[in-house]
């Protein structure tokens, strides 16, 4: 579970108010007052830039737990 805890810490870094201690894998992201559309765009960005996968709008508008989000790039 260690790539997934990376992957929460990774997350987290994106947005200015999250701390990743207050987050975890069944976290539903889109609650998060701090999502929104930039955020979507800013955890792609970061995905590719971490993961060195593609995600897309469909990927996370099937997401529901950051887990799930894991879960897709993982299979990727």
């Amino acid at each position: 579970m260690k790539e997934l805890e990376q992957f929460i810490e990774n997350f987290a870094k994106q947005f200015n108010d999250i701390n990743p201690s207050e987050i975890n894998a069944k976290t539903k992201f889109k609650e998060l007052e701090e999502w929104g559309s930039i955020g979507a765009l800013l955890t792609i960005v970061m995905v590719d830039d971490v993961y060195q996968k593609n995600i897309n709008g469909d990927d996370i508008r099937n997401a529901e737990t950051i887990e799930d989000l894991f879960q897709v790039i993982n299979s990727r």
